[in-house]
């Protein structure tokens, strides 16, 4: 069980526009939807999609590395990395394997296959959006293991978006969806907690020292 009377010492470290910040940004954010990147190249892609998960509310994103490993870009996540969880995977299968356990469907993002467009989305289901690498798109692995696939609409001559652009479009709908609804989609009260310990520590210096001084007091 969390320590309370810890956490509200540390928050009081915090500036009260940082506290202030927190209790408005926790009650927006969601696990009900969740991304995952598969094996993308270019690093500011997923430092990209990263920032949109932040910017939009989602509080996991699944990144599989099984042929590209970097590090996400500082600049490009904007700080995103602080406050978005990230899922890290070795391989397409491990990191399926774990969604599903989640409770997750599978959710193939493609503009070649015909299923569902996006304002048809059933906003209802716990899901996970996959995109895939630049140019070759999602794995066959990730293209069987799918419950549906889901594309944006397009009428011109490009038959595809840039994946971080995709995403941007993607969550912004269903989010926007997910806000008009019944559906309990907001953090657990436990999650909140948990996260309001994550963003303190990240955020103030000299953490360890801090709880150790309160420790030797309490």
């Amino acid at each position: 069980m969390q320590d309370l009377k810890l956490l509200e010492y540390l928050e009081s470290f915090l500036t009260e526009n940082r506290r202030e910040r927190f209790k408005k940004v926790l009650p927006q954010r969601t696990k009900h939807f969740t991304v995952a990147t598969e094996d993308v190249y270019q690093l500011h892609n997923t430092s990209a999609v990263m920032r949109s998960c932040d910017v939009f509310g989602i509080q996991e994103l699944n990144i599989v590395e099984e042929v590209n490993s970097k590090s996400i870009d500082r600049e490009i996540a904007m700080g995103a990395q602080k406050w978005v969880d990230l899922n890290r995977y070795h391989s397409t299968t491990n990191c399926l394997k774990d969604l599903k356990s989640k409770g997750y469907q599978i959710v193939a993002t493609t503009p070649h296959v015909d299923d569902c467009e996006l304002i048809d989305f059933d906003i209802s289901k716990k899901s996970c959006f996959f995109f895939g690498r630049e140019t070759e798109g999602l794995s066959q692995q990730v293209m069987e293991a799918a419950d549906c696939y889901l594309k944006i609409p397009m009428v011109g001559f490009t038959e595809s978006l840039n994946i971080s652009v995709s995403a941007a479009i993607i969550l912004q709908h269903v989010t926007a969806q997910l806000r008009k609804s019944e559906i309990k989609w907001q953090l657990t009260a436990e999650d909140i907690i948990d996260k309001r310990f994550d963003w303190v520590k990240k955020t103030i210096k000299d953490y360890d020292a801090i709880v150790e001084r309160y420790q030797e007091k309490n």
